[in-house]
C-alpha cells in the first residue's frame, strides 16, 4: 500500500489532505468528525481583527467612560477578570479542540495590520496548537497607498509574529502581489515555515432591484485549482517555505495535482461543507490507489515531479503557454 504520511511545517501527519479554515472547526463534534475520517491536519477557523479591535474599543468605552468619577463609584465597571470576551471564546475552543484532537492542530489569525496580532500569537501558541497560519485578507482601497508599502505592512506582521512565538508560522496569500516570487522569498527571510495559496477573497455581488451589495460565500470547484496549481509548481523548491495548496480541492485526482506540482499538503474546505466528513476517505483512497496503479510508494516520492523545474518545457506555467491556449480556441472558429 502507498505511504501517505508525510510532514509540513515540521509537523508530522498521517497524510497530505488538511481541513482549512471555516465554520467546520466551530464546534469541537464537528472537527473529532474529520479526525475519525482520516483528515491529516486541521487549521482552525479564524479569529478575525475586526474583532480584536471591536473588543479593544469596548473596553476602552468602559474604562473611560467613569474616569472622572469618585473612587467609591467604580464598582459599576464590570468585573475584568470575569468579562467574557469573544476573543477568549476563541481561545477556550482552542482549548478544548486540543484536549479532544490528536492530529496536528492550526491556529487562525485573519487580519492585515500589526495591532494586537503579536499579543494574540502567543495567546494562540499558549493553547497548545501545533502552529499558527496567518490569513492576511487586505483589500487596500487608497490610492495613495503604493503596492509596496502593502507589502512592507505583510512582511513587518509576519516577521514580528515570527519573533514572538516559537511554533511555526505559515501565511496565508492573496494572489494578486506584484510579484509572487519575491514576496514568498521576502516572507521566508522573515521567518515564515510555509506559505497557503491562495486565499479565496469573498466577491460581493450586486442586486439591482433592491439597489443591495450581497456578499454571500460561494464554494469552490476543481476549475478553482488551476490558479494555485501554477504558482505552486513555479515557486516550488525555489525557497525553503513549504507550499499549502489551497482552493479548487474535491478529489484525490486535485490533490494529485496539487501534490505533484510541489505542494506539501492541499487544503480543504469547500468539498467538506459540501460533502461533509465523508469526503475526506474518499479523497485520500482516490489518491492512494492512483499511487498503487502508478507503483508510487510514497506522496514524497511523487511531490515536485510536474513542478516548473522537472516538467519537459518549463515554459509551460510562463507567457509562452498563453499563444498555445488561445490558438486552441483559434481552431474552433476555422
Amino acid at each position: 500500500m502507498a505511504k501517505l504520511s508525510t510532514t509540513y511545517l515540521g509537523l508530522e501527519l498521517a497524510n497530505p489532505l488538511v481541513a482549512s479554515a471555516s465554520p467546520l472547526t466551530r464546534k469541537v463534534d464537528h472537527a473529532k468528525k474529520l479526525v475519525d475520517a482520516g483528515i491529516g491536519a486541521i487549521v482552525v477557523y479564524s479569529l478575525f481583527e475586526e474583532q480584536l479591535r471591536h473588543e479593544s474599543q469596548e473596553m476602552d468605552h468602559f474604562l473611560s467612560r467613569g474616569s472622572g468619577a469618585n473612587p467609591e463609584a467604580m464598582d459599576y465597571f464590570p468585573n475584568l477578570g470575569e468579562y467574557n470576551l469573544g476573543t477568549e471564546k476563541y481561545i477556550d475552543h482552542l482549548h478544548a479542540l486540543r484536549s479532544a484532537i490528536k492530529v496536528p492542530l492550526i491556529g487562525s489569525l485573519n487580519g492585515y495590520t500589526r495591532g494586537g496580532w503579536t499579543e494574540w500569537a502567543r495567546r494562540i501558541e499558549e493553547t497548545g496548537v501545533d502552529a499558527l497560519e496567518l490569513n492576511v485578507y487586505h483589500m487596500p482601497t487608497e490610492s495613495e497607498l503604493a503596492g509596496a508599502q502593502v507589502e512592507e505592512l505583510v512582511v513587518d506582521l509576519v516577521s514580528d509574529v515570527c519573533s514572538r512565538v516559537t511554533i511555526p508560522v505559515s501565511v496565508k496569500l492573496s494572489p494578486f502581489y506584484s510579484s509572487l516570487p519575491n514576496m514568498v522569498r521576502r516572507l521566508s527571510i522573515a521567518g515564515a515555515k510555509g506559505v497557503v495559496l491562495f486565499n479565496r477573497f469573498l466577491q460581493p455581488d450586486l442586486d439591482p432591484d433592491n439597489l443591495a451589495v450581497n456578499p454571500g460565500a460561494t464554494l469552490s470547484t476543481s476549475e478553482d485549482l488551476r490558479l494555485p496549481l501554477r504558482w505552486t509548481a513555479i515557486l516550488s523548491g525555489k525557497h525553503p517555505v513549504q507550499i499549502a495548496l489551497s482552493g479548487g480541492i474535491h478529489s484525490g485526482n486535485d490533490l494529485l495535482k496539487a501534490l505533484m506540482a510541489g505542494a506539501q499538503v492541499g487544503q480543504v474546505a469547500s468539498a467538506l461543507i459540501q460533502d461533509g466528513a465523508g469526503k475526506v476517505p474518499q479523497i485520500l483512497s482516490q489518491l492512494g490507489l492512483w499511487m498503487k496503479e502508478h507503483e508510487y510508494d510514497s506522496v514524497d516520492q511523487l511531490r515536485g515531479s510536474m513542478s516548473q523545474r522537472h516538467v519537459v518545457d518549463p515554459r509551460a506555467f510562463e507567457r509562452a503557454q498563453y499563444m498555445r491556449a488561445l490558438s486552441s480556441l483559434d481552431d474552433r472558429f476555422l
